[in-house]
């Protein structure tokens, strides 16, 4: 409410934050859409039913229904603003990265010549997310484009599908590094995350998925012998995020914390290895990737990001994060510090961590609003703190999460 209010009062002042709706960036416009019924009634679902099956089911039967759940539950929140503004159409706008896909003729020469093109007062200038970020995600709509699913749908489709695993790998990292038991209590607050309403559609999205499945498998990969192969595979999406976004640097902080708590050197090793292979083969074709950082810095330093004062949205921020995390996650972030060895140090880890990261984003300044979206590879960890929620109460926060995503996403028109 704080947020709101100072939000509202800068731009009374004449302060252009670019907000129409702090500290969100959405719009107020009450409404409904084809997926509304379907989001209520999954939501319904998983607060009665969730608990008890993710602690009776089978481990993989459960990481799968946990997957499904969560694509529907994205899904349905999407669809809620109608199949085209909710979902074909989100990646298709000027500043989005679709629209530079025709550009490509020579996918070598777009990376000998990537850095070229970020600044706007260069010829050719990419548009605002091509340039703002490491090719590595355009690379994968302009390869979706060559396999012939270009267009909206297609990219839309990816970044649902793949980003609604990453309660699935969330649930396999904290098995490894925490127990199965405390898997299983997040299990539900996972698949029922609030974040669910960017995640359709953004590519955060699947940004937050391809970090949380890096992390998963080191995870995994240090918990026995003979997983060399995981271990390599799991650097090599660490190392790939580097080249998603230049934010999800931060992002280490989670796999330290899986290092930190395992001490599985050798897979470490490997997972140095992979990320080495993925660096090595962007550096070879002529991507430098601290040269793209300090451009794009000087890209955000230029665009609207000048006018939004940095002591409002350092606290700001953090209220805008709480919409996509929900109230039960700040609940047991607060339980977590109060008794941390409830559950063990591993889970605490990566709370830990996934706080770490959006302390330093936050600080940084280069993430001024927004960050509901731009926040989701930090978030989706800091959900392991629901398993210190009383489990008397957990249908209760559930329902809580549910509701806020609910509100959020049919009483506001998010940009994302």
């Amino acid at each position: 409410m704080v947020a709101a209010f100072v939000g509202w009062e800068l731009k009374r002042a004449g302060v252009d934050i670019f907000l129409p709706f702090p500290p969100l960036l959405a719009q107020w416009l009450p409404h409904v859409g084809p997926g509304s019924a379907f989001a209520v009634l999954i939501a319904v679902a998983v607060a009665a039913w969730g608990p008890g099956l993710a602690e009776r089911l089978t481990w993989k039967p459960l990481l799968g229904l946990a997957w499904l759940t969560a694509l529907g539950w994205t899904l349905a929140l999407a669809l809620s603003d109608g199949y085209g503004k909710g979902f074909a159409g989100r990646l298709t706008s000027r500043d989005e990265y679709l629209t530079d896909v025709p550009r490509v003729t020579d996918i070598p020469a777009v990376l000998r010549d990537f850095t070229s093109h970020i600044l706007t007062d260069h010829p050719g200038a990419w548009t605002t997310h091509v340039g703002a970020h490491p090719p590595g995600a355009f690379l994968l709509f302009v390869w979706l484009d060559r396999i012939g699913l270009g267009g909206g749908a297609a990219a839309s489709a990816l970044c649902v599908l793949v980003g609604s695993s990453a309660c699935a790998a969330v649930a396999v990292a904290v098995k490894a590094v925490a127990c199965e038991a405390v898997a299983r209590a997040v299990a539900p607050f996972s698949v029922l995350f609030p974040g669910a309403v960017w995640v359709g559609v953004s590519a955060d999205g699947l940004f937050a998925a391809v970090l949380a499945w890096g992390v998963a498998g080191l995870a995994w990969a240090s918990t026995g012998r003979g997983r060399a192969v995981v271990a390599v595979g799991a650097g090599m999406l660490l190392g790939y995020c580097l080249y998603l976004s230049y934010g999800l640097a931060l992002g280490g902080a989670v796999a330290l914390a899986v290092i930190a708590v395992t001490r599985k050197w050798r897979a470490v090793a490997f997972g140095v290895f992979g990320a080495a292979l993925v660096v090595a083969a962007f550096t070879a074709a002529g991507f430098w990737w601290l040269r793209g950082y300090e451009l794009t810095k000087v890209l955000y330093a230029g665009s609207i990001a000048a006018s939004r004062p940095y002591w409002y949205f350092v606290w700001a921020n953090l209220a805008a994060l709480a919409f996509a995390v929900g109230p039960a996650v700040i609940a047991g972030v607060r339980r977590v510090v109060v008794a941390p060895r409830l559950f063990g140090w591993g889970a605490v880890a990566l709370v830990a961590a996934g706080l770490v990261a959006v302390l330093g984003a936050d600080a940084s300044g280069l993430s001024k609003a927004e960050v509901e979206r731009i926040w989701l590879p930090f978030g989706v960890w800091l959900v392991v703190a629901c398993a210190w929620l009383p489990r008397a109460g957990v249908r209760w926060w559930l329902a809580a999460q549910a509701v806020l995503a609910l509100a959020v996403n049919h009483l506001l028109l998010t940009v994302w």
